[in-house]
């Protein structure tokens, strides 16, 4: 059967809005099919069973929340000290947060590839890429800090994103913006001055 990419997209959207309201038990190929607002049966023509349609899902709120390439490279172009990293880091934080579905979605997937190794494969070879982009991107722009600072923001970062999204008044918007603060100041800045 022919398929139609864009209906494929308005799928995998669908599935990635169902885990995010409803998580992973409630991901049914019905209920992506009724949130997609397509004829019921429609997602069982595009994906082989349930499994196929979490990994793909898995695969498309990566393509979601990953900024194009000309915004990656204005971001790490504009971030030379301290000042403007932590500004950085506010930016990739706020647009994750807007996407609040997507990374509710995404933790709903990275507790089901507990249980699924296809899915677990999928999301452990995109997070290692995406973290092994970071370095090589926080390197070639010649940003303080080395990879250790990298891979310590990019866990606080993660998990402030969490908090912000699961339980969003633990913080104000004021004490986020000051935690990145003192994050940069505390990881990445300390690494700069070891390395002068």
């Amino acid at each position: 059967m022919r398929q139609n990419p864009a209906r494929r997209a308005a799928l995998l959207d669908g599935a990635i809005e169902v885990l995010a309201r409803e998580g992973a038990r409630g991901l049914t190929q019905r209920a992506v099919d009724k949130e997609a607002a397509v004829p019921i049966g429609t997602a069982s023509n595009y994906f082989r069973n349930r499994d196929d349609l979490l990994v793909q899902a898995g695969a498309r709120v990566y393509e979601r929340l990953r900024p194009g390439e000309d915004t990656l490279t204005e971001m790490f172009d504009q971030a030379r000290d301290a000042a403007s990293y932590g500004a950085m880091l506010r930016e990739s934080v706020g647009r994750v947060a807007a996407f609040r579905s997507g990374h509710l979605a995404l933790l709903e997937l990275r507790l089901e590839a507990t249980r699924r190794p296809e899915l677990r494969t999928l999301l452990t070879q995109r997070v290692r890429a995406d973290i092994d982009e970071n370095l090589t991107r926080h390197e070639a722009a010649g940003l303080p800090g080395g990879a250790t600072a990298v891979l310590l923001m990019y866990l606080a970062m993660n998990w402030l994103i969490v908090e912000q999204l699961t339980l969003p008044d633990v913080f104000t918007d004021a004490e986020r913006d000051e935690l990145i603060t003192r994050a940069v100041e505390r990881i990445v800045a300390p690494f700069s001055t070891a390395t002068k």
